[in-house]
């Protein structure tokens, strides 16, 4: 486990997935824009490059204020899943932990449809920053709890204080749904997920939260691998367990925060994807955790692509999508671990 490295080859592979990915979500959509138009604009963007892409400023309009936008925050909500997702599986040892375990979900929820029912002619503005505040409040009281209840119990604790926050926010949010039932519908939109209201000012708005949560959970691969020997064993090797797991809790609570704040509730990401990880690289949080960044990034805007196109005119909630995968897959996973178990 100590000499375990991540292979360029993965690297590039991955990273070749992210990059078809996003190029297939820029060149995609209703408009109908020439592939040659879109990729001779891409090209005029870069530095020292200059190119006549022979789009009109309609069609530019069409591209880079709605597919380039959309198509990256694809990538950042997908890649921030699938990282928190893994985080969390080091954490909980349990490679079916997923970032909102702890109660992030449920409180990016109540935070979503309180603004939307307090704030029926909000643009929409408020929302990613209430339901931002929700998810960071919900992780906050499953964490308090689970520590101030459950002195020395280990994780197993923090995972029912997490399941207890999550049913009373949930309940929560029944009663505000109830309250203002004709906003329902913009509820529920919100609920099942989506990129399609991406634009600049959302993206620069959480990135730099997505870059540092980034940055610390890369930076604990290495301590992660140690703790999934064990506290007692972590221990001897002068780690502080206890440390190392609140700190990657809260990048990767962070991430999950983001991540939901702009795109509501997308399910199955941070399960799907690590586990993929695992089997195909290998179990070192040092592989898995830069790889679920680039495949999770990957994986959501494929997800995104299938998301806006299978039902055109129209548009599936993202949630469905990533849902109609990952509810097939859980399954087969649990019916893995349980064959490995009897064995």
């Amino acid at each position: 486990m100590g000499q375990a490295r991540l292979r360029p080859a993965a690297l590039l592979v991955a990273a070749s997935l992210l990059a078809a990915s996003l190029l297939a979500g820029v060149l995609v959509g209703a408009a109908g824009l020439p592939v040659g138009g879109v990729l001779r604009a891409l090209a005029d963007r870069l530095p020292f490059v200059h190119v006549d892409s022979g789009l009109g400023v309609i069609d530019e309009n069409v591209l880079f204020e709605l597919r380039v936008p959309r198509a990256l925050m694809a990538a950042l909500v997908g890649g921030m899943l699938a990282m928190a997702g893994a985080g969390y599986q080091g954490v909980f040892r349990n490679p079916l932990a997923d970032p909102y375990l702890l109660g992030a979900a449920a409180g990016a929820g109540v935070g979503a449809t309180l603004v939307i029912v307090l704030m029926p002619d909000d643009p929409g503005t408020a929302v990613p920053l209430a339901a931002f505040v929700g998810a960071i409040f919900g992780v906050f009281l499953a964490y308090a709890l689970g520590s101030t209840a459950g002195r020395g119990s280990g994780t197993a604790t923090l995972v029912l204080a997490g399941v207890a926050v999550s049913s009373f926010l949930a309940a929560v949010q029944t009663f505000l749904q109830q309250v203002k039932a004709q906003e329902l519908h913009r509820i529920f939109s919100w609920l099942l997920g989506g990129v399609g209201a991406a634009d600049w000012r959302q993206l620069t708005l959480v990135a730099p939260y997505a870059a540092v949560s980034t940055v610390v959970l890369l930076a604990h691969g290495r301590l992660l691998d140690v703790l999934s020997v064990g506290d007692e064993e972590a221990a001897s090797l002068g780690l502080s367990a206890a440390r190392v797991r609140l700190t990657v809790l809260v990048a990767a609570s962070l991430a999950t925060a983001c991540a939901v704040a702009v795109s509501g509730l997308i399910g199955f990401v941070g399960i799907v994807v690590p586990h993929v990880v695992r089997r195909l690289a290998g179990g070192s949080y040092r592989i898995v955790l830069p790889l679920s960044l680039l495949g999770g990034a990957a994986f959501l805007g494929a997800a995104d692509l299938v998301a806006r196109t299978v039902v055109e005119p129209g548009e599936l909630p993202l949630g469905v999508v990533t849902a109609f995968v990952g509810g097939p897959f859980f399954v087969a996973v649990l019916r893995t671990s349980r064959r490995q178990v009897e064995m």
